[in-house]
């Protein structure tokens, strides 16, 4: 019984502890937005959602889904690394009809055909695990084409990015 007091007194601390490292945690954040990682070796800040398949509503048909950004800000930036890093070590791309799997095939494909090019995203459509992009892709940073780059997203990185001519 004489530690009561000493008990209400720490279960009290904890608890308003809990309250002060949360909130500063997230002050620079606005409510409701997830909390972004950046790649450790980065000299970019490349970022990327922290893991929710789920959309937020108030940002649907505006933000593009982190892990699609990063791959766009890669093309932008001709940062091959950043590109292979926006991707899960056992993601799939198809590009038409071609599939690759893993980073190494990724960077080689992205190496050959990607960086050095210029990507407009024009349209962007958000789905549950991840957005649809409609962008108009210019190999070799003049004319291009339209295609759609559907993304799927898991863990905040791209597990498939299936490549379709519009």
């Amino acid at each position: 019984m004489p530690y009561r007091p000493l008990m209400f007194a720490l279960a009290l601390a904890a608890l308003l502890l809990a309250g002060c490292s949360e909130g500063s945690e997230q002050a620079d954040s606005p409510p409701g937005t997830t909390q972004q990682a950046v790649r450790p070796d980065s000299t970019k800040g490349t970022t990327e959602q922290a893991p929710d398949d789920t959309v937020n509503e108030d940002r649907k048909d505006t933000a593009v889904a982190p892990a699609a950004q990063a791959y766009v800000d890669a093309v932008a930036d001709k940062d091959l690394e950043a590109l292979v890093y926006a991707f899960h070590f056992d993601a799939q791309l198809i590009d038409v009809d071609r599939k690759f799997t893993g980073h190494d095939a990724i960077r080689d494909w992205a190496r050959n055909e990607v960086i050095g090019g210029k990507l407009t995203v024009l349209k962007n459509t958000p789905k549950s695990n991840g957005t649809t992009l409609l962008v108009r892709f210019a190999p070799g940073g003049t004319g291009g084409f339209e295609a759609n780059y559907e993304f799927d997203v898991r863990d905040g990185r791209i597990a498939r990015l299936n490549l379709q001519y519009a």
